[in-house]
């Protein structure tokens, strides 16, 4: 079962989520120099503050808390110890750009808990062979929205559709790694569909996704409980695809994804 990622502080949402198998609690520390970074992008800037750890905490009973922690900076033990002491099970590092940046950041949290590695540059990219093997590293997750911008790149499915996923997922499973990218919307939704969105991550060996906002734009049922059932039977009829359907879809996937990325650059305003 794909494990499903929920960024929030809402205590409330967080019960609901807990109550559902195979989820994930992410509350969000980063801030520095994101809103720089994501300036003009309908992307999200947390809000959320090092108590609101252990506010979520307190009304998780199953599913595994991550913290998603700034940057590497002269505040990061700190930050690492403050998130521990409120109750965080798994710590992330953001926007790493070179290998020595990731083991310094192993270092601080020495063991105390599962380190994800939050790929999202194209400098973290292309050092992946040397920090792979950082000691309390768990889980690489790819994230695509900085990557794409990175890379170059206009649409944040690229580098699927590219084979650069292909590549770090390989990489990842050949050192007993977890694995996952991106984010999904709810199941027939987004530019890329999240149904197309999860058949490639049952291709990848996938493990762990990020839900978009879509699966909050209500506050009923309908936004959170049903959404994520839509998934869920979705997810049991794609792995039963066979060999040649999961070839057909990806070469289907990566086509959908080169059309909307033409599509962004013929919107492109000429300088």
């Amino acid at each position: 079962m794909l494990e499903l990622i929920q960024i929030t502080n809402d205590q409330e949402l967080a019960r609901r989520c807990d109550a559902l198998d195979g989820m994930r609690l992410l509350v969000d520390l980063e801030r520095m120099n994101k809103a720089e970074r994501q300036y003009g992008r309908n992307t999200f800037i947390s809000n959320h503050a090092l108590d609101d750890i252990g506010r979520i905490r307190s009304v998780v009973r199953r599913s595994t808390l991550i913290v998603r922690l700034n940057p590497l900076h002269s505040g990061t033990n700190a930050e690492v110890d403050a998130s521990l002491a409120q109750g965080a099970d798994w710590l992330m590092l953001p926007m790493f750009t070179a290998a020595d940046e990731l083991h310094s950041f192993c270092a601080v949290v020495g063991g105390r808990a599962p380190v994800v590695a939050l790929l999202e540059t194209a400098g973290a990219l292309e050092s992946m062979p040397h920090w792979l093997d950082a000691v309390g590293l768990r889980e690489v997750y790819v994230g695509l929205n900085d990557l794409h911008v990175s890379l170059g790149l206009r649409f944040m499915f690229e580098p699927l559709a590219m084979g650069l996923l292909d590549r770090v997922a390989g990489l990842v499973r050949r050192k007993g790694l977890r694995f996952g990218f991106g984010g999904i919307a709810r199941i027939d939704e987004g530019l890329l569909a999240g149904r197309d969105v999860l058949a490639e991550h049952l291709r990848l060996g996938s493990q762990a996704v990020i839900l978009s906002r879509t699966f909050q734009r209500d506050r009923g049922v309908v936004a959170l409980e049903t959404g994520v059932a839509s998934l869920r039977e979705a997810e049991r009829l794609l792995a039963m695809r066979s060999v040649a359907q999961i070839e057909t879809d990806r070469l289907r996937i990566a086509a959908a994804i080169g059309a909307i990325a033409r599509g962004m650059n013929s919107q492109r305003v000429p300088s």
